[in-house]
């Protein structure tokens, strides 16, 4: 096994370890404190990790996953405050974001989401841009964009209407409510749901046979699927970066940042 520095210019850590292991490279959001909440700097380095892994041929497939209980749930709003004292605007924000989930996407080798706990925010994206997901039984899938002044952003409203229509999107934008592991796997958001003490055992067995395999043949495979189900991703994402520009510098959002933080209940002002 080799690490991947995953430390960001100026040798700040960026919340995320990468390992090289054989032909497998595995990927870990390591921010368990913050239930793997990614800040501007995680998305920047994540993203760098990526696009190096698929210009990489010892590479044929990546697993990620979050440490502890969570997989990711979302950006770290408490980072809001000093990245912008560092000039990173909204705009910024978006770039990153969107360069991460198209980098998941566009590898030229499959990638694994193991998933435990919540998948939320920016984290339904990066799930379910990879082309496997397996959960544990107790986790789910949460867009609670609307709860907080914000739309969904990642991708997450192209991946999930592609694999499972648009009224379960809708569902999910627009109540903001959780979407169970059963719920997501009979959707078709979820490659399979098992108990804890499975999780890992199936994703090992994926990732050794898909490292074995061969890797253009992967790599025209997985760009035939994603040619026929994500046709609108490309749309989507700038569609999310310009409403979520507009609303992270709204009101509502800082109503609703502030709320969620000192856990009261927001109170949005009119349209």
């Amino acid at each position: 096994m080799s690490n991947i520095d995953s430390a960001t210019p100026g040798s700040t850590p960026a919340g995320f370890s990468a390992v090289h292991d054989g032909n497998v490279l595995r990927v870990t959001i390591t921010k368990p404190k913050r239930k793997n909440a990614i800040d501007y700097d995680t998305m920047t380095a994540l993203g760098d990790t990526f696009l190096a892994a698929a210009a990489d041929p010892t590479v044929r497939v990546i697993v990620l996953t979050g440490e502890g209980t969570d997989f990711c749930t979302g950006a770290d709003l408490a980072a809001t405050a000093s990245e912008a004292e560092r000039g990173i605007t909204p705009d910024m924000v978006m770039d990153v974001a969107n360069r991460l989930v198209k980098a998941i996407v566009d590898a030229p080798i499959p990638v694994i989401a193991r998933v435990k706990g919540a998948a939320a925010g920016v984290g339904v994206g990066i799930a379910l841009a990879s082309d496997l997901v397996y959960a544990s039984e107790e986790s789910y899938l949460l867009l609670a964009f609307v709860n907080i002044g914000l739309m969904p952003d990642g991708g997450a409203a192209s991946m999930v209407a592609a694999a499972a229509g648009r009224p379960l999107a809708a569902e999910m934008a627009l109540l903001g409510e959780r979407l169970p592991a059963p719920k997501a796997k009979a959707a078709g958001l979820f490659t399979a749901v098992l108990p804890d003490d499975e999780l890992d055992a199936t994703v090992e067995a994926a990732a050794a046979k898909i490292a074995s395999g061969p890797r253009r043949a992967l790599e025209l495979t997985k760009n035939a699927l994603n040619a026929a189900t994500l046709t609108q991703l490309d749309t989507t994402l700038a569609a999310e970066k310009a409403g979520q520009t507009e609303l992270l510098q709204s009101a509502d959002f800082f109503e609703g940042a502030a709320a969620m933080l000192t856990k009261r209940k927001p109170v949005f002002g009119s349209a």
